[in-house]
C-alpha cells in the first residue's frame, strides 16, 4: 500500500496525468471557443499529451501556448479544410439517408461515401498529433495521416474506440464526465501513439524531410 502512493509509481503517475488531462481539457475548450481556433487548440493539446505519454512534460501551460502560437497558421488552415469537408460529408449523408433506393447506383454511391467518411475519420485522428510533432506541408500532412492510420490499423481502431466510449459515457451515462472530454481522450491516444511517433521520428531524422517540432 505504501508503494502504491509513491509518486514514482506507474499507477500514481497515470492518475496524476489523468488529472492533468482535466486541466488540459479546460485549456483546449477555452481556446476552441472562437471555433476557428479549434485546430490550433487541438494541435497544442496533442503537443502536450504526447510529451506526457513519454514522461517529457514540463510546464503544461507554457508548452500548450507555445504550440498554439507556433502552429496556429497551419493548424487553422487544416482545421478549416476539415470543417468544410465535414460539412459536405454531413450534407451528403443526410441526402443519401433520405433518398434511399434499392438499386446498384445508390449502393455504389453509399459505399463510396462510407469509404470517404472512414478516410476523413482517420485524418481527424492523426493529423493534429502529426502537426504537433513534425513540420511539413499541408498536403503532406493529409497524406501522412492516411498512410499512418492505415499502416497502424490496430492503433487507429483503438483510438476510435476511445472517442466512442467517451461520447457514449457523456451522452448516455454520466454527463459530468465531459470534464475529462478531449483532454483524457488525447492523453490515452497519445499513449497509444507514443511508440508510433518514435518510429516516425527516427525515420524523419534519417530522411531529414520532416523536421521535429520543439
Amino acid at each position: 500500500m505504501k508503494n502504491f502512493f509513491n509518486p514514482d509509481n506507474t499507477v500514481m503517475q497515470f492518475i496524476t496525468k489523468t488529472a492533468l488531462s482535466v486541466y488540459l481539457n479546460i485549456l483546449w475548450f477555452i481556446c476552441c471557443i472562437p471555433v476557428v481556433t479549434a485546430g490550433a487548440s487541438t494541435t497544442a493539446l496533442f503537443y502536450v499529451t504526447l510529451k506526457m505519454a513519454r514522461n517529457e512534460e514540463g510546464n503544461i501551460t507554457k508548452d500548450f501556448f507555445h504550440s498554439f502560437k507556433s502552429n496556429f497558421r497551419q493548424s487553422t488552415i487544416v482545421w478549416l479544410i476539415l470543417l468544410g469537408i465535414g460539412i459536405i460529408l454531413g450534407i451528403d449523408g443526410y441526402v443519401l439517408y433520405h433518398l434511399r433506393f434499392e438499386n446498384v447506383f445508390w449502393t455504389i454511391i453509399t459505399a463510396v461515401f462510407i469509404v470517404a467518411v472512414i478516410a476523413y475519420a482517420i485524418v481527424l485522428l492523426y493529423i493534429f498529433p502529426l502537426m504537433a510533432r513534425f513540420e511539413n506541408t499541408i498536403p503532406a500532412m493529409f497524406k501522412n495521416s492516411i498512410i499512418t492510420g492505415m499502416r497502424f490499423l490496430l492503433c487507429t481502431v483503438l483510438m476510435m474506440v476511445i472517442y466512442f466510449i467517451m461520447t457514449v459515457v457523456v451522452i448516455r451515462f454520466f454527463t459530468p464526465a465531459i470534464i475529462f472530454g478531449e483532454g483524457l481522450c488525447a492523453f490515452l491516444c497519445s499513449c497509444l501513439l507514443s511508440n508510433i511517433m518514435k518510429l516516425l521520428e527516427e525515420k524523419s531524422i534519417s530522411e531529414t524531410s520532416s523536421p521535429l517540432r520543439t
